[in-house]
């Protein structure tokens, strides 16, 4: 991994007394909020490896909450996360799990309402930096830290070159891409980081390409 200043380091602006426990759990909860696009109306958050051992006194739990409220690191909310959660009428579930992650400080969110739900993993890597390693089951590369398309599309010749087509002439400049499918010719997703936050005029375009089934996008 490599960091591009002391803050990589040293961690955010935050509350909280860890920026691997909590600064980087607030980033995984608001990957989690952006992608499902809504206030939940449940969650349920599972804890690996040193955070299911820690995450009370860390303050993990109240972190990854504040994430899904959209709070940022340093937003003075966040020390009441759980309980605006309660008054908003989110129900939240922890759970301790016992199984060996990929990495040590490692967490599931499974969130939802009646109108869908949404199941990433995220790991936190020091520094207040994550990545997300996948969602609804698919493999991914995500850091979080930059604007990004998440395209999910039948795994067809053309669909990558028509995506690319679109950026390339907006002159929007692709930082890191990649392809994950579970099973060829099925649906496949393309993770892309680009340079700058694209307008939705743009992901509208995207979502016309042939094989395109949706395209959701990560603002900074």
């Amino acid at each position: 991994m490599k960091y591009r200043s002391v803050f990589d380091i040293i961690g955010p602006i935050m509350i909280g007394p860890s920026s691997s426990h909590t600064a980087g759990a607030v980033r995984i909860g608001k990957v989690a909020r952006s992608l499902f696009g809504r206030k939940p109306a449940w969650a349920d958050i599972f804890f690996y490896g040193s955070f299911a051992e820690t995450y009370k006194g860390h303050g993990t739990d109240v972190a990854i909450v504040g994430g899904l409220l959209n709070f940022d690191t340093f937003d003075e909310r966040m020390k009441t996360s759980l309980h605006i959660a309660k008054q908003e009428g989110i129900r939240i579930t922890f759970h301790e799990e016992e199984a060996i992650p990929p990495h040590p400080n490692t967490a599931k969110i499974r969130l939802g309402d009646e109108q869908g739900e949404l199941e990433l993993v995220g790991i936190s890597i020091g520094g207040g930096k994550i990545e997300i390693i996948e969602l609804n089951g698919f493999e991914l590369k995500l850091s979080g830290h930059h604007p990004a398309l998440l395209i999910m599309h039948n795994d067809r010749y053309g669909a990558i070159a028509g995506v690319a087509n679109i950026l390339a002439k907006y002159a929007i400049n692709i930082g890191h891409m990649e392809v994950s499918r579970k099973e060829k010719g099925k649906q496949a997703l393309m993770t892309i980081e680009v340079d700058q936050n694209i307008d939705d005029g743009i992901v509208e375009q995207l979502k016309m390409l042939p094989h395109i089934i949706d395209v959701t996008k990560i603002v900074e």
